[in-house]
């Protein structure tokens, strides 16, 4: 069963960033006993550092943060850290690809526009391509589109290649800053010699450029990319995480993936791998009711959510009803 973030009662401290508290060993026992939501904990004998924790209970009505942190003697870190990349590294939806997409329309005077709330909707879809074609096969087809199927999934492809030079144009400018702690973690996670990749239903050069202009060549050098169209089906499919563990050479159940979306959350946890999910701008009323952890970013000094010892402890506990 998800764990949705929570810790046992006595784990739970003052909501004073600055508390420490040390604890070597404790009895499993009752996490959060009220109408919505009674869970038990089965914990192992270490436990990791980290800071303001987000719990939820079943019905998602509730979220409260506990600023608390546990020192582990010597906690097995993920052989593999995985990002989503849009919403993930960088909230680049609303003003980020779908400005591109309506750019692109506008160059090739469609006649379309995608509102901000259309595209939210559209989001459901893995894949901008994919999600042209549902949106013209659903609306129909622009005037000046193609007849057949193949001579409209080359017009797709045209457009969606046209739509990522507009979209690396504003990567490069660095108009769209990386979400809070992102960096921090990762820095983390490869000075500790954990690997660390991003798995993207996203055109591979505009992750590429993302992870290359944002977070630096040198970073860039370390990070594997799985992007586009390197497995036959998108998210909410497992494949790429699947892929990502397999090309790796890490088993999927020592990973840990940090999603933004309800499609991103099915896709790690098909792959079987555990998921924290940092809500973004167009997700934040999603279901995330089987995510191992839910919080509103990774988040930098002093507003820390988690680090590398969290995801550390959701790989070595279980979580029982």
């Amino acid at each position: 069963m998800a764990s949705h973030g929570l810790l046992p009662k006595a784990l739970i401290s003052s909501p004073v960033a600055s508390t420490r508290a040390s604890l070597t060993s404790f009895r499993s026992q009752s996490l959060l006993d009220d109408a919505s939501f009674k869970t038990r904990s089965r914990v192992s004998t270490f436990l990791p550092s980290f800071s303001s924790l987000s719990l939820r209970n079943r019905s998602g009505a509730t979220q409260r943060r506990f600023s608390s942190v546990v020192r582990a003697s010597s906690a097995p870190l993920p052989a593999a850290l995985l990002f989503d990349c849009d919403g993930v590294l960088v909230d680049t939806e609303k003003d980020g690809h779908r400005i591109s997409f309506n750019d692109t329309f506008a160059e090739k005077e469609l006649g379309v526009t995608w509102d901000v709330e259309l595209y939210g909707e559209l989001l459901k879809i893995g894949g901008g391509k994919e999600r042209m074609t549902a949106y013209f096969n659903k609306t129909g087809w622009p005037a000046k589109a193609p007849k057949t199927d193949d001579e409209r999934k080359d017009f797709i492809a045209s457009l969606h290649k046209r739509k990522t030079e507009l979209f690396m144009a504003l990567i490069e400018k660095k108009l769209l800053p990386l979400r809070p702690g992102v960096q921090r973690i990762i820095d983390e996670a490869l000075s500790k010699g954990v690997q660390v990749a991003v798995c993207s239903t996203s055109n591979e050069k505009a992750v590429s450029a993302i992870v290359s202009n944002l977070l630096g060549p040198e970073r860039a050098k370390k990070i594997t990319i799985f992007a586009g169209d390197v497995v036959p089906r998108k998210k909410p499919d497992p494949a790429i995480y699947l892929l990502a563990a397999s090309t790796l050479g890490v088993d999927p159940s020592s990973c840990v993936v940090v999603e933004d979306s309800a499609i991103g959350l099915a896709a790690a946890k098909g792959a079987g791998m555990k998921c924290i999910v940092t809500k973004s701008g167009y997700t934040a009323e999603e279901d995330f009711l089987n995510a191992d952890a839910v919080y509103d970013c990774i988040g930098d000094p002093p507003e820390i959510r988690f680090d590398l010892g969290f995801c550390a402890y959701l790989l070595q506990n279980q979580y029982v009803s």
